[in-house]
């Protein structure tokens, strides 16, 4: 009897189709337009049921990555994962920007479960485990952002790997993850005690923060908080105005 629920590498085949399909997708080896393989196809392909290719189809169109067509199968749709109005930027380019010298710094780096709140408040999978990093960002030797971050070791299994001494969290997540949605949140804050001291301001000093989330199809690829002493920063975003579609009036 065929069985569709593991590979012969441990790994659920509806995981595995599914991340082989939205990687061709989202790295662009299968552009917009492209037809998908058939469910036929993949069926034979990964020796699988037919209900699972069903599943993982079904899951890449409620995600926007593709379009189901009952009579022509299944098209890739337009990906605009990298046109958010703020760009996800490497803050060393911000650094480098000023015309300053940047490095970087790992203060802290655990493994642990979610917490309630971010269990309640991210898209997780159950029994995912997190890995926590707290980076501070120098420009001139002096504190420029203060970086808190969790990435889903579900999703992003090699950040296990990764330490993060040539390459800070946020452009090594670039190069190695893609994603197809991001959240921005941008606020103005009093410091709390324990970010005042590290990037050495008064406490209740004003900062200016970035909360940032990713996803890849549903669920979280990384959640980050960035704190900036507000007196030296601010946020700059270039856009461009999106296409209307005409209609006859």
């Amino acid at each position: 009897m065929m069985t569709d629920e593991i590979d012969t590498r441990g790994k659920s085949l509806h995981q595995r189709i599914l991340d082989d399909i939205e990687s061709n997708i989202l790295s662009g080896t299968w552009p917009p337009g492209y037809k998908i393989p058939s469910e036929q196809v993949l069926t034979e392909k990964y020796a699988c049921s037919r209900m699972t290719v069903n599943k993982v189809l079904t899951q890449l169109a409620r995600a926007g990555l593709v379009l189901r067509k009952r009579k022509t199968g299944s098209i890739v749709m337009p990906q605009n994962s990298q046109s958010a109005i703020l760009e996800i930027y490497d803050i060393r380019d911000e650094v480098i920007a000023l015309d300053k010298t940047y490095h970087h710094g790992i203060l802290a780096r655990t493994i642990r479960a979610p917490t309630k709140a971010e269990s309640d408040n991210l898209s997780l999978a159950p029994r995912r485990k997190l890995l926590a990093l707290t980076c501070l960002h120098y420009a001139n030797d002096k504190p420029f952002c203060l970086e808190e971050r969790i990435i889903n070791l579900g999703v992003v299994p090699q950040a296990l790997d990764a330490d993060f001494a040539d390459l800070a969290p946020g452009p090594w997540l670039l190069d190695h993850i893609p994603w197809n949605a991001a959240e921005h949140r941008i606020a103005a804050e009093a410091a709390n005690d324990a970010a005042a001291k590290t990037l050495d301001i008064a406490a209740n000093s004003p900062v200016l923060v970035v909360e940032r989330q990713t996803w890849r199809l549903d669920e979280t690829v990384t959640q980050v908080r960035l704190t900036y002493p507000g007196a030296s920063h601010a946020v700059t975003a270039r856009f461009t105005p999106s296409q209307r579609l005409l209609t006859p009036a």
